[in-house]
C-alpha cells in the first residue's frame, strides 16, 4: 500500500471510521489517512514535517535513457526515501492505459500512472502521448491521485495537460525545463522552415505553460537566463539536477591507458562525431581508445564514421549500458569528452567529475557551468575538432601533479550538485516558499 494510505480513517485521538477500499481495477488511490488534528489547523512546524502527495508529468521517463528521465527518476526515488507519497504520470511502452501501477525507481517504491502512447514513427525509441489527448488524461489521473503538488518536467504534452488541469483544481504547480530547440528539432524530418515555425510555436506554448505554475527552475543559472531570454519570463530558478556522488568511485592513481569516455545519447545534437574526427586527429603514439556508452539513431553513421577515420579498432561502442558498467567504464577512464551543443545541465558530465575525470567540453550554453578552462578540465569552440584534439592532448599529457590536480577540481566542482540539496529546495517549493526568496537567497538557497 502507498505510503499515507490507510483502510481507516482516524478523527480526533480515538474515534475510527472506516473508509472505502480503493477499487484498483479502475486504478483508484486509496484515500488518504486524515491527520490527527488536536487544534482546527496543524502548527507550522508539523506542517512542514507532513508527508507530501506529490504527482510527477514527465514526458519521457523509465525505461528511457536521457538526462530529463534520469533526473524525473531520482527526484521521485528522493522524495519517496524521505517519507512522500509519489506518483508520477508518464508516456506507456505501449498504446495502453495503465493507471496506478508500481513500480521500482532507483530502488524506490512508487506509483507510475502510464498514459497510452505511440512511438515516433521515423524514430526508435521516442514515445509521446497524442497532444489532444493530454487533458483528458490529466483530468483522470488528478481525480485518482489528488495530489498536494503537480511537478511537471516539461511543457509539451504531459505536463502541458497537467499544467492547465492542475490550475482549474487550484493545485499548485511546479515546472522544470529540460528542453531546447535543439531537443525538438533532433527529432524531426521537417525542413528547416517548417522547423524555426515549429520551435516559435513550441516557446510560445512554453510560455502560456509555464505562466500557470507557482514557479519555474531549470538545471542551471545559464539555463535560466537562456529561458528568460527565449520566452520573456522573469524570476527562473536555477536548481541543479542534482546526483548522488556516493555511488562513482574516482581512481587518482595513475592510468595505465588513455581512454577517452562519452556518455549520452547517439543523436544529432550530441554531435559524437566531432569526438570521433578529434581522435582521429591524436597523436597515434598516445594510444587513445574512445568508450562510447549509449545508443541512439546515430550509432550505424558513427560506426561508419570510425572506419572511414581509421580508427575502428580504438572506438568501442558500448550501447545501453547498466548503472555498475556505466560507472565503471568512468572510473576507468582518463577523460570525458562532450561536443554537446544542447545541455541545460549535463548529468552525465556531473557523473563524470564525481568519478574523479577532468573534462573537456564544447565552450556551449550550461557546459561551462560545470568546465572550468583550466582548472577542472578545458572548453573548445563548438564543432572544432581541431581544438578538440588540442585539449585533449593536454589533458593525457599533462604531468602527474596537474593531472591529479584536475581529477580533485572535478571532485570538488561537483559538491554543490549533490542530490539532498536539490531535493531540499523543491520540497521548500512544494510547501509554498516565496520563488523570491529562493532565488535571491533569503529563505533556503537553491542547489548551485
Amino acid at each position: 500500500m502507498p505510503p499515507g494510505a490507510s483502510e481507516e480513517g482516524r478523527i480526533g485521538s480515538d474515534l475510527r471510521l472506516p473508509v472505502p477500499r480503493a477499487d484498483p481495477r479502475r486504478g483508484d488511490v486509496p484515500p488518504r489517512t486524515a491527520p490527527v488534528r488536536p487544534n482546527v489547523t496543524d502548527s507550522p512546524a508539523s506542517e512542514q514535517r507532513r508527508p507530501l502527495r506529490v504527482l510527477i508529468g514527465a514526458d519521457t521517463f523509465a525505461p528511457d535513457i536521457n538526462g530529463a528521465a534520469r533526473f524525473a527518476e531520482r527526484l521521485a526515488a528522493g522524495l519517496v526515501q524521505r517519507g512522500h507519497e509519489v506518483h508520477v504520470a508518464a508516456p506507456n511502452t505501449r498504446f495502453a492505459d495503465e493507471p496506478g501501477r508500481t513500480e521500482v525507481i532507483e530502488g524506490q517504491q512508487m506509483t507510475v500512472h502510464r498514459l497510452p502512447s505511440q512511438r515516433l514513427w521515423w524514430h526508435e525509441w521516442i514515445r509521446f502521448v497524442w497532444p489532444w489527448r493530454s487533458k483528458h488524461h490529466a483530468r483522470r489521473v488528478l481525480d485518482r491521485v489528488k495530489p498536494d503538488v503537480v511537478h511537471i518536467q516539461s511543457h509539451i504534452v504531459v505536463g502541458r495537460g497537467l499544467a492547465r488541469e492542475a490550475r482549474k483544481r487550484g493545485i499548485p504547480v511546479i515546472a522544470t525545463n529540460h528542453v531546447m530547440p535543439e531537443n525538438i528539432l533532433d527529432h524531426t524530418t521537417l525542413p528547416e522552415w517548417a522547423n524555426r515555425i515549429l520551435v516559435k510555436l513550441a516557446w510560445d506554448d512554453a510560455k502560456r505553460t509555464f505562466g500557470m505554475t507557482r514557479a519555474v527552475t531549470t538545471p542551471t543559472r545559464r539555463a535560466a537566463d537562456f529561458l528568460e531570454k527565449s520566452i520573456d519570463i522573469q524570476g527562473v530558478i536555477p536548481i541543479s539536477c542534482g546526483i548522488d556522488r556516493t555511488v562513482y568511485t574516482a581512481d587518482l592513481t595513475p592510468r595505465s591507458e588513455n581512454r577517452i569516455v562519452f556518455v549520452g545519447r547517439m543523436t544529432t545534437e550530441k554531435q559524437v562525431d566531432v569526438i570521433l574526427r578529434a581522435i582521429a586527429k591524436l597523436d597515434p603514439s598516445l594510444d587513445v581508445k574512445l568508450d562510447l556508452v549509449g545508443q541512439g539513431d546515430q550509432e550505424p553513421a558513427l560506426e561508419q564514421l570510425a572506419v572511414e577515420l581509421g580508427i575502428a579498432d580504438r572506438v568501442v561502442l558500448h550501447g545501453r549500458s547498466s548503472d555498475e558498467h556505466l560507472r565503471a567504464t568512468l572510473t576507468a577512464g582518463k577523460v570525458f569528452a562532450i561536443a554537446s551543443i544542447a545541455e541545460l545541465q549535463s548529468i552525465a558530465t556531473m557523473e563524470a567529475m564525481a568519478s574523479g575525470l577532468p573534462v573537456v567540453a564544447a565552450d556551449a550554453v550550461a557546459l561551462p557551468h560545470l568546465v572550468h578552462d583550466g582548472e577542472n578540465g578545458y572548453l573548445f569552440k563548438p564543432g572544432d575538432a581541431d581544438e578538440l584534439a588540442a585539449k585533449l592532448t593536454t589533458v593525457l599529457t599533462a604531468r602527474p601533479e596537474e593531472y591529479l590536480r584536475m581529477q580533485q577540481a572535478s571532485l570538488d566542482g561537483v559538491l554543490v550538485h549533490d542530490i539532498n540539496r536539490t531535493l531540499d529546495t523543491f520540497e521548500a517549493l512544494y510547501r509554498g516558499a516565496d520563488p523570491r526568496d529562493l532565488q535571491s537567497g533569503r529563505g533556503e538557497k537553491p542547489a548551485a
